[in-house]
Parts: structure tokens; C-alpha cells; sequence
């Protein structure tokens, strides 16, 4: 007679993510996941009026020195999972969006690597304080609330948190 164990059920694999340069070629991609995104945290809002407001500031901040990267999944040609806005002079996180489909898949972590390493000394960003989520990854990130302030365009409540480097 054999011992039989008991096999625990397959478990999703952790889709890889490639990170590069954003391209205007994936700004389409990247408007739909930031509303798909948007929508899903606070559907009070309505974020598709807001697509040209994000257009026109992220050529505002890529003209300021900020970089943009995408995460692909799976490859360097892969279908964009999300993407980050970092200015390495600042350390200021603008935008780190992450489509609702790679949520708990490791995009939105690496995202963060890419910023501190874009970034080495300082990571600092605003965050809504009605959106525990986010505010609980960058915890777990590792960075800490420094302050309050509000959002200039909601008038909502955000949290400054910033993580340093070594």
C-alpha cells in the first residue's frame, strides 16, 4: 500500500513584465487601462472626460523630464499591463496606473522597482486618503506618510508618501 498526498491545484503563473520606454504608439493602451483603472477606484468620477486633461500632462511632463515606462506582459511586445511617470530630478511619481486585469500580478510592484530605479534617492507621491488600495501598497512598498494635502482637480483628501534610498 502506498501514502498518497494530497496535490494542491495548479496555481496561475505570475506573468513576467517587460519595462520600457513608452512610445506614442502606446498612449491608445494606456488611456484605457488609466479610466479602466480610475473607474473601477472611483466610479463618482467620470475619468473618459478627463482623457485630454491626461494627454496634455503627460507631454507636459515628458517635456518637464519625466519618464514614462510601460510594463508588457509577458514580452517586449506584449499588450500594455500599465505604466508609471517618474521625474528622477524630483523623485515625484505622478501617475502609476495599472490595468484592472494585472491587479495582484506583480505589474504594479514592477512598476515601483523601475521608478527607484529611475529614481534612487526618492520616490514621492500624492495619494487619494479614500483610496485605502493604493494607500496600503505603498505601504507595503515601503513608503511613509509624510503629510496632507488635498487633490488640486477633486478637492479629495490625499496623503504625500515618499520612500528614500540608501
Amino acid at each position: 500500500m502506498s501514502d498518497q498526498t494530497a496535490q494542491e491545484p495548479p496555481q496561475e503563473p505570475v506573468p513576467a513584465y517587460a519595462l520600457a520606454a513608452a512610445t506614442p504608439q502606446d498612449r491608445p493602451a494606456m488611456a484605457q487601462l488609466w479610466v479602466e483603472t480610475w473607474a473601477k477606484t472611483m466610479p463618482d468620477i467620470d475619468f473618459p472626460a478627463r482623457l485630454p486633461w491626461l494627454e496634455s500632462h503627460l507631454d507636459s511632463l515628458a517635456a518637464g523630464g519625466a519618464l514614462i515606462r510601460v510594463a508588457r506582459e509577458g514580452h517586449k511586445d506584449g499588450p500594455v499591463a500599465g505604466f508609471v511617470v517618474i521625474h528622477p530630478g524630483t523623485g515625484y511619481l505622478d501617475q502609476l496606473a495599472v490595468a484592472p486585469r494585472a491587479w495582484g500580478k506583480g505589474a504594479a510592484e514592477a512598476l515601483m522597482a523601475e521608478a527607484r530605479r529611475l529614481s534612487p534617492a526618492l520616490v514621492a507621491l500624492d495619494v487619494n486618503q479614500d483610496n485605502p488600495r493604493a494607500v496600503r501598497f505603498y505601504e507595503k512598498m515601503g513608503l511613509a506618510i509624510v503629510s496632507e494635502g488635498a487633490n488640486p482637480m477633486s478637492g479629495r483628501l490625499t496623503y504625500r508618501m515618499e520612500w528614500r534610498g540608501a
